[in-house]
């Protein structure tokens, strides 16, 4: 009996639309969360204003950052991916020579629920930095928007 190519352009057809479907769950599975435009909440207080921001929000501006990221919890509790200072809320004038020298440039404060970095914000304020921004309701917020901490 005499086999003809058919069956086999069929097998090799069905093979290569698996791989492709394969290929393309792949690619779907690492596209990148949407992105949250950053609008924030404009807190004003004494001396100046800070800007409120969402886990979300702040979430998207680490994907470009552009700023200081300061977790000004005290004791330690874990931080956020791409901290770079560790001072405590009440010891913010004590180390005002570790933040930026200009006083414009963007610092995004945070703690576990967003009280002492309120009290970390309005400290900087008074010192004259005038772009100050926080992570509204801390690491217990982006804990709760699904968003890692490391400890």
């Amino acid at each position: 009996m005499k086999r003809t190519l058919f069956p086999n352009c069929c097998r090799i057809i069905f093979v290569i639309l698996v791989f492709a479907a394969f290929l393309s769950a792949c690619q779907a599975s690492a596209t990148p969360r949407p992105t949250v435009e950053v609008v924030g909440e404009l807190v004003t207080v004494t001396g100046g204003s800070y800007t409120n921001v969402t886990p979300a929000e702040l979430d998207t501006m680490l994907t470009n950052k552009d700023f200081t990221l300061v977790n000004v919890h005290t004791p330690f509790d874990g931080k956020i991916a791409q901290t770079d200072l560790f001072i405590p809320y009440d010891q913010i004038k004590q180390n005002l020579d570790k933040f930026p020298v200009d006083k414009n440039a963007r610092i995004v404060l945070y703690c576990r629920s967003g009280h002492m970095s309120d009290i970390a914000a309005k400290s900087l304020i008074t010192s004259g930095y005038t772009n100050i921004w926080n992570l509204a309701g801390g690491m217990v917020a982006w804990e709760q928007a699904n968003l890692p901490i490391e400890h």
